[in-house]
C-alpha cells in the first residue's frame, strides 16, 4: 500500500492563480469551455463561478488554483443580462430549443405595452424554477428528469431584479436588459412576462454581460487565448486578475505585522477602525492580500478564508496595475 502510494499521480499542470474573464462562446457548457481554458493555460486546478446554458454566451469568470477559494463569492454575487424574448409561444424549456407548447398572436404588442408588463417585475419577485435547470431533486438534476419526461414540484424562489429595461422592441422580438440578483431565471422572467401580456414567450437568444463586479467587455474568447498562448505562460498569466478583484464589494483593512502572524495561524485579532460586522478584504502592511477575515461579536477580526499562495512572479506586475 505503501508503494502505490509512493506513485501515485501527481495532478498535472502549472501552478497558475488568478481570475480569467472567458467570453463563452455558444454552442458548449460552461464545464467544456472550463476544459478548454484549464488545457490552453495547462493549469492544474479550475473552477468555474456559475453555469451558463449552453445556447447562452459571455461572461463566464474562471478561478484557477486558489482563485477557486473565492468561486462561491462570485456565485453569490449580482448578473447582468442581455437578452432576446420573442413573444407568441411558449415552449417547453423556456427557449428557443423547446417544444413549442402554445401559440398566440404577438404582432399586434407595442413598445409602451411590454415597457409597462415588464414594470411588473422590479425588486423582489417569486420565480418558479424550470424544470429545464440544474437545481436537484433528491440527487437528481431537475433537467435528467425533464429529459425523460418527469416533471416535479418545485418550491417557489424570491429573487431580486434591479433592473428590468427594454432596449428595443419590433414585434414580436424585444431586446432587454437584466440586472439580478443570484439565482434568477431569465427564461422564467420571459414566460411569466409572456403570461402576463397573454401571449407567452420564450429566450431566443442571452448573453451574459456581468457579474459581481466583472464586465464582459474585459474578457477573452477561446481563440484569443488560444492566439495569446503562443507567445508563452507569461502572456497568458498577464491576462488573470488577482484573487482579491472578485472581493471588491468587501471592505478593505490593513493588519500590523503582528496581527497579520496571529491571524495567519488562525487567530482572531483586533484591528483598529475595522467594521463592526460582517466580511472583510484583508491585507498585510505590504498589501499583500491575505484573504477572508469576519468581525466577530466582541470586536476582534478573525479569519475566515486564508489564502497559501499568492499570484505567480509573472503576474504580480500587471495585477498591481490593474488593482
Amino acid at each position: 500500500m505503501g508503494g502505490r502510494h509512493r506513485n501515485a499521480r501527481r495532478p498535472r499542470g502549472r501552478d497558475v492563480n488568478g481570475i480569467l474573464l472567458l467570453d463563452k462562446p455558444l454552442g458548449i457548457s460552461s464545464n467544456q469551455a472550463l476544459q478548454r481554458a484549464k488545457a490552453i493555460f495547462q493549469a492544474r486546478k479550475a473552477g468555474h463561478t456559475g453555469n451558463l446554458d449552453v445556447q447562452a454566451s459571455g461572461l463566464l469568470p474562471v478561478c484557477f488554483g486558489e482563485a477557486t477559494k473565492v468561486c462561491q463569492y462570485l456565485l453569490d454575487a449580482d448578473k447582468h443580462y442581455v437578452s432576446e424574448f420573442t413573444f407568441g409561444q411558449r415552449t417547453s424549456t423556456g427557449d428557443s430549443e423547446g417544444e413549442v407548447l402554445e401559440q398566440a398572436p404577438a404582432d399586434h404588442l407595442e413598445a409602451a405595452v411590454v415597457s409597462a408588463a415588464m414594470a411588473g417585475f422590479s425588486g423582489w419577485i417569486e420565480q418558479l424554477p424550470p424544470m429545464h435547470s440544474a437545481i436537484k431533486r433528491n440527487g437528481q438534476p431537475l433537467y435528467k428528469l425533464a429529459h425523460q419526461g418527469i416533471e416535479v414540484e418545485r418550491d417557489l424562489r424570491r429573487v431580486r431584479i434591479d433592473r428590468f429595461e427594454l432596449l428595443q422592441f419590433e414585434a414580436p422580438r424585444a431586446i432587454v436588459s437584466i440586472h439580478c440578483s443570484k439565482g434568477t431565471y431569465v427564461r422564467t422572467l420571459a414566460e411569466d412576462l409572456g403570461a402576463a401580456l397573454g401571449c407567452g414567450a420564450f429566450v431566443s437568444a442571452l448573453r451574459r454581460e456581468g457579474a459581481g463586479p466583472f464586465r464582459l467587455d474585459a474578457g477573452f474568447t477561446l481563440e484569443a487565448l488560444e492566439a495569446r498562448a503562443a507567445g508563452g505562460a507569461e502572456q497568458l498569466d498577464a491576462l488573470l486578475l488577482p484573487l482579491d478583484q472578485a472581493l471588491a464589494h468587501l471592505p478593505a483593512v490593513t493588519l500590523t505585522e503582528d496581527a497579520a502572524y496571529y491571524l495567519l495561524k488562525g487567530q482572531a485579532v483586533l484591528v483598529p477602525r475595522a467594521p463592526r460586522d460582517g466580511l472583510l478584504r484583508l491585507y498585510d502592511v505590504a498589501g499583500r492580500f491575505l484573504g477572508v477575515g469576519e468581525t466577530q461579536a466582541d470586536g476582534r477580526v478573525g479569519p475566515r478564508r486564508l489564502f497559501r499562495a499568492q499570484a505567480s512572479e509573472s503576474q504580480g506586475e500587471s495585477m498591481r496595475q490593474r488593482a
